[in-house]
């Protein structure tokens, strides 16, 4: 929750912010893209310069209003960072309406990937970079994730006091595979739509990190989408690598008020697959006869790693072609992940897997032999 009492992630704040357009910005989303074919910084400065509202203004904005006001300011100054120049200094009077933005939707003090994509109006006030298909297609790709995501995360959050020895463990476990298989759905549509040209020679220049008060932000990067907050419950925060960590401490600031706070809820305590392997203890056959429901719970954990696993490695497929050498400008993602980090999270997902396959002492002899591998 925000400091407001506000869940901007719930469904129906989602829909009001999509609905809203306090700075009258639909004309101008749609002349950005115009301005943004023809290179022409000028036109965006000054159409940044008639959005900005004033902290007047901003003070009689309800708190969804004020995630729509970021969602367009931020098209802008992504949109002139891209064809060069570091945008607040061409607009400085912005800079204090962003710091009190962000301050009263308790984020960041510029857009996010759910400024980007699920508080995005659909239709013909779609808020584009570019107003290629392709990006309509990359939108949704996310836009359709976020529900399942918010509503797996909770299920982490109830699978993490969970007793792993009660049958309904399984089945919260099997509830929340559901829900991440969206995103094994979301890739497939960005693989059968979305061409690596595109986004590598494209798109990606618009996501680029801007400086806000002295503070370095990244763009609306797909990398925002939590994903790696299930790993964190599930196996991450006892089971990880220096990179990966230093990974998720850097998403962390770009996420929900809510998310952020479970991220530090789960970090510094027994994993989900840790607290299975306890379970087992040194003989396996042993724990099963003393509580049945163990073996369902190993199952159910395995499979919902297999569809991570599965998911980021077609997310690591399209990674490799759109950073390839010969075809990128940029030699890591938007988020930060260079494609060995993405190859190194795979690695660490599968030995998670491996713990749940094998429980007891040899499960974590092999997880941590995959690990190290």
């Amino acid at each position: 929750m925000t400091r407001t009492g506000v869940d901007l992630g719930s469904s129906p704040r989602t829909a009001v912010i999509r609905e809203l357009d306090p700075l009258a910005a639909d004309g101008p989303c749609l002349g950005m893209r115009r301005h943004n074919d023809r290179a022409d910084v000028p036109a965006l400065v000054a159409a940044v310069r008639r959005l900005v509202p004033s902290l007047d203004d901003v003070a009689g904005y309800s708190v969804e209003a004020c995630a729509a006001a970021m969602r367009d300011l931020g098209m802008f100054l992504g949109s002139i960072k891209r064809h060069g120049p570091e945008p607040l200094p061409l607009v400085p009077e912005a800079v204090p309406v962003l710091l009190e933005l962000g301050r009263r939707t308790d984020m960041v003090p510029r857009d996010t990937v759910h400024h980007y994509t699920t508080w995005n109006p659909v239709g013909g006030r779609q808020r584009m970079y570019t107003g290629d298909i392709q990006e309509a297609y990359l939108q949704e790709s996310v836009r359709m994730v976020f529900p399942h995501l918010r509503e797996g995360l909770e299920l982490c959050e109830r699978l993490s006091g969970a007793d792993v020895a009660d049958p309904k463990f399984a089945v919260l476990t099997e509830e929340l595979t559901a829900h991440v298989e969206t995103m094994v759905s979301s890739i497939d549509m960005v693989v059968a739509n979305v061409s690596p040209e595109f986004f590598a020679r494209v798109l990606r220049s618009y996501f680029e990190e801007i400086t806000v008060d002295g503070r370095v932000l990244l763009g609306p990067a797909a990398a925002q989408v939590p994903l790696w907050l299930v790993d964190q419950a599930i196996w991450a925060a006892d089971n990880s690598e220096p990179q990966y960590e230093e990974f998720l401490r850097d998403s962390v600031p770009y996420s929900l008020p809510r998310w952020r706070e479970l991220y530090g809820r789960w970090t510094g305590v027994p994993s989900v697959v840790t607290r299975l392997v306890e379970a087992y203890g040194p003989d396996p056959d042993c724990a099963e006869r003393r509580a049945p429901a163990l073996r369902q719970s190993a199952e159910e954990l395995a499979r919902l790693l297999r569809v991570i696993v599965v998911f980021r490695g077609r997310h690591l497929g399209i990674a490799r072609k759109a950073y390839d050498a010969d075809l990128r400008l940029y030699p890591v993602g938007s988020g930060g992940a260079s494609v060995d980090l993405l190859r190194q999270i795979i690695d660490l997902t599968r030995a998670g897997a491996a713990l749940t396959r094998r429980p007891g002492p040899a499960g974590a002899a092999a997880g941590a032999e995959r690990t190290s591998a």
